[in-house]
């Protein structure tokens, strides 16, 4: 077991945690959680060797061994397989040592060794690389290609992938979901559940945790402090005492309870959706959520679009790809304000080649493109990234957007970014990955745009941003495309599934639960499948033909009932955002001392009236939700 005892640690002769004590089980998952610098990877370099306690102890068992991946990865001529083997050590020694003594012909030598490399499964070492380069997105024809042929991205799986397979006692994971994509996290979540290793793992997405983790160690305010559970658990925890230490608290709660109880007004009803199930669940773990994040130091919102016309983007029939292959065919998608959409699909499947055929990044092939006149794309990729002027500070970034804008409202508005003070005027070339992508999504957010289409929001953003994106995406009045590895943020801000697959993009009948059950039996049926003869593809073929008639009929009725489900979505809540704000004043025992009483008067009656335009709403979106789900469920496939 791994025994912390009175241990201190410091980087640069500033203490990072002081007298922590704790135990830590082999076969235990524990995630690492803590704000950005509070000495999270510190305490990686300290199990791992590279630094050294200031004072107490860290014991270790001497015989482990310790997996952790390493952040960079030199362009090396060795082919990928290779590489990932050459993780395991031992399994590398013994096969030069097997070699050298069959050279030498020591037969006493060649029998121990044989029997080291079965204790040690190296017979079945190429196996079990493989499936772990299967499992994060690797091909078999790039098992032989050379690391130097593969970006920066790729390499970091490759990084993974050698970790993973190194039979390692102790496995050390920093953020090991960047750069990956849904289907290979869901893979990584599955296979860290089995491993028998002791597990430690920073990661910023609170699902992953959830599903991995059985304890939590939390940094904070230079304690180190361990509690049983997944994140939610430390996160309710947290919540609680906050709730203790901040008067604020009470009135968000109030606030949550009444969007809690309109939920459970409809939740009967709403039982016969699985995306409604979904969504009622996580408004109930809002309360969560919201209580653990009211000290979060991002505060911001999307600047209201200066005009949403609709529909914002048509694509008829369009086709996309590159030189050498067609990703995309048939595409058919309208992008209306108020629109929320998820896009599901296995790497490689063409999501991102979607949003950039949304975002006008790739060239359209055929078909029909209808932009609406005031149509502003906010586009977000990982190369905004490298758009950035290393030697201009955000401050900068901002004033050549807006050089007549005074400097004090572009300083508070950076600060809602947590660039505060001379960060603000610091050069960003030094940046981290995380704060470099909170200026980007910072400089997009400030173009006013309409209709935002992001690509991985979330890598590099801690557990804090990510939910001050998520509620500001929530208000967010335009349309929306995402494509996210982050589970937690799509159930929160996605309305709607587009499952990419077999170059065409279909709406996807159900919730993230039923994706992962499709993806675990798309990779049973690769397995498993003979392969298929003409005639088979072509009646399959046929029958999506077929299959799609019968879907667009059901679609035309569906896109009606849900256009007037959106205009009330938009009403309701501007009306109980009014209806709260007089709530409110009629709450301050002052108001009838400061208000005359006519005045109190229309005010109370104003008030009534939307009480009664919040009913009539109410009542008619319930009418449409069971008119929607009335209808037959169209077949995604």
């Amino acid at each position: 077991m791994i025994a912390l005892r009175q241990l201190t640690f410091a980087r640069a002769a500033r203490p990072l945690v002081v007298d922590a004590n704790l135990q830590l089980h082999p076969g235990w998952k524990v995630g690492v959680v803590g704000a950005n610098g509070c000495g999270k990877s510190s305490l990686f370099a300290l199990l791992a060797g590279e630094l050294h306690a200031e004072a107490g102890d860290c014991e270790i068992p001497a015989s482990w061994q310790i997996a952790r991946v390493t952040q960079e990865t030199p362009a090396l001529p060795d082919a990928a397989l290779d590489f990932v083997l050459d993780g395991d050590t031992e399994l590398r020694r013994v096969e030069r040592e097997l070699v050298a003594a069959e050279a030498a012909g020591d037969g006493v030598a060649i029998g121990h060794l044989h029997t080291r490399y079965a204790d040690i499964d190296g017979y079945s070492a190429k196996a079990r690389a493989a499936e772990v380069l299967h499992g994060l997105g690797f091909t078999d024809a790039d098992f032989a290609r050379p690391v130097a042929d593969f970006s920066g991205g790729w390499r970091v799986r490759l990084n993974l992938a050698r970790a993973l397979s190194c039979r390692a006692d102790l496995l050390l994971l920093d953020e090991p979901t960047n750069h990956l994509d849904l289907d290979a996290v869901l893979w990584l979540e599955q296979w860290l559940k089995t491993t028998p290793a002791t597990l430690l793992l920073i990661s910023h997405d609170r699902d992953f945790l959830d599903a991995v983790v059985g304890q939590i160690i939390a940094i904070d305010q230079q304690k180190l402090t361990l509690t049983t559970g997944g994140y939610s658990d430390y996160e309710r925890a947290k919540a609680a005492r906050l709730a203790v230490q901040q008067s604020a608290f009470a009135a968000q709660q109030r606030e949550i309870a009444k969007l809690t109880r309109f939920v459970e007004r409809f939740k009967a009803k709403a039982t016969k959706a699985r995306q409604a199930q979904s969504r009622v669940k996580m408004l109930e773990r809002m309360e969560i959520v919201a209580a653990a994040h009211i000290d979060s130091p991002f505060h911001f919102s999307f600047r209201e679009p200066e005009n949403l016309p609709d529909p914002l983007l048509v694509i008829e029939n369009a086709s996309a790809g590159y030189v050498d292959r067609k990703i995309l065919e048939n595409i058919t998608l309208t992008l209306r304000p108020g629109c929320r959409i998820g896009l599901l699909g296995r790497n490689g499947a063409g999501k991102s080649t979607l949003i950039k055929l949304l975002a006008g990044a790739v060239a359209q092939q055929g078909g029909e493109r209808k932009e609406a006149k005031a149509l502003n794309i906010g586009y977000f990729a990982q190369h905004q990234l490298e758009q950035l002027r290393p030697d201009e500070s955000p401050l900068q970034h901002l004033q050549r957007l807006e050089p007549l804008t005074p400097e004090q409202e572009l300083r508070d508005y950076l600060g809602g970014f947590d660039f505060r003070g001379e960060m603000a005027t610091r050069a960003v070339e030094p940046f981290s990955g995380g704060e470099k992508s909170r200026l980007a999504l910072a400089l997009l957010i400030r173009t006013k745009p309409n209709l935002l289409l992001l690509d991985e929001p979330t890598n590099h953003l801690d557990l804090e941003m990510r939910e001050a994106l998520t509620f500001a995406m929530q208000e967010f009045e335009g349309g929306m495309v995402i494509v996210s590895h982050d589970r937690h943020l799509l159930r929160t801000c996605a309305d709607e599934l587009l499952l990419v697959d077999n170059g065409r993009a279909t709406p996807f009948d159900g919730d993230l639960d039923d994706y992962a059950a499709w993806l675990a039996a798309q990779r049973s049926a690769e397995k498993t499948a003979a392969p298929e003869v003409a005639a088979e593809k072509s009646e399959r073929l046929q029958q999506r033909a077929d299959a799609k008639a019968s879907r667009q009929a059901l679609l035309a009725q569906r896109r009606t009932l849900s256009k007037e489900i959106e205009q009330l979505d938009r009403k309701l809540a501007k009306w109980q955002a009014e209806k709260a704000a007089l709530d409110a004043q009629f709450a301050d025992p002052d108001f009838y001392v400061t208000v005359d009483r006519a005045k109190s008067e229309e005010m109370h009656r104003q008030a009534s009236t939307l009480g009664e335009q919040i009913d009539a709403a109410e009542l008619r979106w319930l009418e449409l939700h069971e008119a929607l789900e009335a209808l037959p469920t169209a077949d995604p496939s």
